[in-house]
């Protein structure tokens, strides 16, 4: 495992528990499309990569006959086991490993799904054609993750605040990113909604026990943005300290 993915496991690992409680994962609109989305394609098998807390595999649990919650963090897929038992399903199995690496068949899956994570990946491409070579013809492919601005000055602002917040964080890619990426890999993209995410800077840093230093940090690189990027992210101030401010994420529904 390279130093990367070892920075993931230790920053997700000593993190493992509030994953499953966070209101950001274990709730939200984009949880409750994605569900509905993934209804159209019930069938035998699931695969739900990057887990966390094992949220969106909960959901899939009720319909697919069997359903693999993949993580690269032992620590995430014991409290996801944990979750997921608490709520009676007994058709998940937990796998650990790399995104990039999936250790599956070809064509093994009918749907798979990654909520909230590339932007932790190394490289986002070899996971979205892991992806593809996993499903099955005419499978599904849902992904949702957090992703940056087109404005070149506005993605690279994002990514810097969301690196010293979180270590791990690799990059947030632009929507024609993504788009590149999947019809690179085969797939054709038949959907796409954004969700407005609204981050109260407090609650943002203690998710990822952001350091007092680092936070400071973070406050004075707000306080000192353009007016322009200030409206752009919605950075809600009261000229000392930073309440919230907002970014977005979007769920793409692609087909094999």
């Amino acid at each position: 495992m390279n130093h990367e993915k070892e920075l993931v496991v230790s920053q997700f690992g000593s993190n493992a528990k509030n994953y499953v409680k966070s209101k950001g994962h274990s709730k939200g609109a984009d949880l409750a499309f994605l569900t509905e989305v993934a209804a159209d394609y019930a069938g035998e098998k699931a695969l739900d990569i990057a887990t966390g807390g094992g949220h969106v595999a909960n959901k899939l649990a009720g319909l697919f006959g069997e359903v693999v919650a993949f993580d690269l963090t032992p620590q995430m897929l014991l409290y996801a086991e944990e979750f997921i038992k608490s709520n009676g399903h007994e058709n998940v199995s937990f796998v650990q490993g790399e995104a990039e690496k999936l250790p599956f068949l070809d064509e093994a899956f009918n749907l798979v799904t990654c909520r909230i994570a590339p932007h932790h990946f190394t490289d986002v491409q070899s996971f979205v054609n892991e992806s593809a070579r996993v499903l099955k013809k005419d499978g599904a492919f849902i992904v949702v993750d957090n992703v940056a601005p087109e404005s070149d000055a506005y993605d690279t602002f994002y990514n810097e605040v969301e690196k010293k917040r979180d270590p791990s964080h690799k990059r947030a890619y632009k929507k024609t990113e993504w788009f590149k990426m999947l019809e690179g890999a085969g797939f054709t993209i038949e959907l796409m909604t954004r969700f407005p995410k609204t981050f109260l800077f407090d609650d943002w840093c203690e998710m990822m026990k952001v350091p007092l230093n680092d936070k400071q940090e973070l406050i004075e690189k707000m306080l000192r943005a353009s007016s322009e990027l200030k409206t752009f992210f919605h950075i809600q101030t009261d000229g000392k300290s930073i309440q919230s401010f907002q970014a977005e994420s979007v769920l793409i529904v692609a087909k094999k």
